[in-house]
């Protein structure tokens, strides 16, 4: 046996251990007023990075690939939210990927996730003092990226996370044209940096998102500056278009 598979056997996967979840999420709450209706916990451990962002740089429009029930873009409304008015913008299919289907790493029943994300955003917006637009893309993220390019809002974005299709193909697109969509001077946060489907003993680099996001960092170099990499996330900041 690996040690990784011990280290599994003996110490279960906390996100989808029911009591470890449920105090992550309840800390999350706390902190900020959260009280949305949540069925798992893939952010709480992010939050303690993405806030000194969001104070540093104030970012007043928001692109999120991948929201799930919105706990992401809630705790980005709420902070955010807090210093000025935003314009938000989620994509997502609310249809799960392969590895929220049955039997997948990630399995979760997908019928009420959306209303779920309705409830939580709508919470998060009418928590903070000032206005908040959002606009929710129900679609694959190729294309409503592509649309809001083609809607003129390049270069706009002061804030993008990539957390959609953890496919690497898919995560390749997602990143690219988020990029271009993101202004300069503005932050991308990748998730799941290190996140790899398990196929038996081995692992797909192609069913993961390290080798796209790798790949979109070496070719843009010129282009950004590599913050950090915590918690499972890559962050970076647009340097020149």
């Amino acid at each position: 046996m690996k040690i990784r598979d011990l280290f599994r056997a003996v110490f279960p996967p906390i996100l989808f251990n029911p009591i470890y979840a449920a105090t992550r999420m309840a800390k999350l709450r706390r902190r900020t007023g959260d009280a949305g209706r949540y069925t798992v916990d893939f952010f709480e451990g992010h939050a303690f990075a993405w806030a000194p962002l969001i104070e540093q740089y104030q970012p007043k429009s928001y692109l999120e690939v991948g929201s799930l029930e919105g706990m992401s873009a809630s705790f980005f409304i709420r902070q955010a939210g807090a210093l000025s008015e935003l314009s938000v913008h989620c994509i997502d299919t609310w249809e799960g990927g392969v590895e929220h289907l049955s039997g997948g790493k990630m399995e979760m029943a997908m019928s009420s996730v959306e209303a779920r994300f309705d409830h939580n955003v709508s919470k998060a917006i009418s928590a903070v003092p000032n206005r908040v637009r959002l606009v929710k893309h129900r679609d694959q993220s190729h294309r409503a990226l592509a649309c809001l390019i083609n809607q003129g809002l390049e270069n706009s974005f002061d804030f993008a996370y990539i957390d959609g299709s953890h496919q690497a193909p898919d995560v390749l697109i997602d990143a690219v044209l988020s990029f271009k969509l993101v202004r300069t001077g503005g932050i991308l946060v990748f998730d799941d940096y290190l996140w790899a489907e398990e196929q038996g003993h081995l692992t797909d680099p192609l069913r993961s998102p390290k080798l796209a996001i790798d790949s979109f960092v070496n070719v843009n170099i010129r282009k950004l500056e590599v913050f950090y990499s915590r918690s499972g996330q890559l962050v970076v900041r647009k340097t020149s278009c």
